[in-house]
């Protein structure tokens, strides 16, 4: 089995930058892609960012390209989240998730943390 662990979720102001981590253990593989995806009370799950085994490939949504950079550390098995200019729009519960890269869906989620931005 796999476990997500996020953290570094938080309060910021307006324009403020925060950093989320997510830390993998279990049965994962460098191959495993690693995805951050969020949702805002009463709205549906968004996709926020993805990264290959190598973080050579990357995508974000476009609500967060140029603010928010997706990296990992295979080393530390921990996936990050670098979030600049942070606007309100950005509150939501941020969930990181892993999908093995011969799978076509994301299949461990990790239980969230809270992004809380105040203007």
């Amino acid at each position: 089995q796999v476990h997500l662990v996020e953290s570094g979720g938080g309060y910021v102001q307006v324009g403020g930058s925060l950093r989320l981590s997510c830390a993998a253990s279990g049965r994962i593989s460098r191959t495993d892609y690693m995805g951050w995806f969020r949702q805002a009370p009463g709205k549906d799950r968004e996709f926020v960012a993805i990264t290959d085994g190598t973080a050579e490939i990357t995508r974000y949504g476009d609500s967060v390209r140029g603010r928010f950079t997706i990296s990992r550390d295979n080393a530390k098995n921990t996936t990050y989240l670098q979030m600049n200019s942070l606007i309100p729009e950005d509150t939501a519960t941020y969930y990181c998730a892993l999908r093995r890269a011969w799978a076509s869906e994301f299949d461990y989620w990790g239980r969230g943390t809270q992004v809380t931005v105040s203007s």
